[in-house]
């Protein structure tokens, strides 16, 4: 742990931000022409619900989101100016253009997460590796930031890999959370939790921020958030869009910023009113 920096307070000091990703709710409404599940409604309601951002990965082959959901969405998010649009993807295939795309209609995300999947893969899978990427990645990320844009990288819990991270010029780190969700439960939960403690302190030590993301759950969020340190926004899609077809959208955002709440001290009766109040302020905003 860094002797000059506290995790336990920058952790308490900014409470985590729920970016609801909404690749699902278009991976269904691809399956036919009707437009419907409806993308952008769905994630304002998510926005009137408590969300503090709307995340979305646009992949070459446009299996889910689409260029024109990009575009739609940064139209919403602009009548929602407290809330943080996160565009993920390769900067190595669409990503950079997309990015161009949105600055050059004066919507550009407030946030980017660079991510190193293939076009062909199921889904992300493994974080930036260093040394091996540094080189490619500085211009890209010098490239985001000029327009304006927060960069975030895709990384494995490595301690070693956050100074690699920060030299190559990242604002924050986006933490792969598989691993954790995979041992959650089972002996091994503490030992890969402390892996991410570590990594989180180490991600702060050097200056980087720290976001977390993949398969975090109702069950697996709330233990994850009061272990590791700093974290400033967790980016939910799948976990998240499954419970809201048996809750609905608007229950499954209070269900987890109640997840959230609880992981910094708030009581469960606590949250939950905390959670309806913040939703029925936005609704009438």
């Amino acid at each position: 742990m860094n002797p000059f920096a506290a995790p336990e307070a920058h952790a308490r000091a900014h409470r985590t931000a729920l970016s609801v990703n909404v690749n699902k709710i278009a991976l269904l409404r691809n399956t036919r022409h009707l437009g419907i599940p409806d993308v952008v409604g769905l994630a304002g309601l998510a926005l009137q619900a408590g969300a503090q951002g709307i995340t979305v990965h646009p992949r070459p082959d446009a299996r889910h989101i689409r260029s024109q959901d990009v575009a739609d969405l940064a139209a919403l998010m602009a009548q929602w100016p407290e809330a943080e649009y996160n565009v993920e993807g390769n900067p190595l295939q669409n990503l950079m253009q997309i990015l161009q795309d949105l600055t050059g209609q004066g919507r550009a995300p407030q946030q980017a997460t660079f991510v190193p999947d293939s076009e062909d893969q199921f889904t992300s899978d493994h974080g930036w590796r260093f040394p091996e990427d540094a080189e490619r990645l500085r211009p890209l990320i010098q490239q985001a930031q000029a327009l304006g844009v927060r960069v975030s990288l895709f990384m494995d819990p490595a301690p070693e890999l956050m100074a690699p991270a920060r030299a190559c010029g990242a604002d924050r780190v986006e933490l792969y959370t598989e691993a954790y969700a995979s041992a959650f439960g089972t002996p091994e939960q503490a030992a890969v939790l402390a892996r991410y403690t570590a990594t989180a302190e180490a991600a702060i030590a050097v200056g980087l921020e720290v976001n977390a993301g993949h398969d975090l759950n109702r069950d697996n969020l709330t233990t994850f958030l009061r272990a590791v340190p700093g974290v400033l926004e967790v980016s939910i899609g799948h976990a998240l869009i499954a419970d809201a077809l048996e809750l609905g959208i608007t229950e499954t955002v209070r269900a987890y910023q109640r997840c959230i709440q609880v992981a910094f001290g708030a009581s469960a009766a606590s949250a939950a009113a905390q959670a309806a109040a913040s939703s029925a302020h936005l609704t009438r905003r």
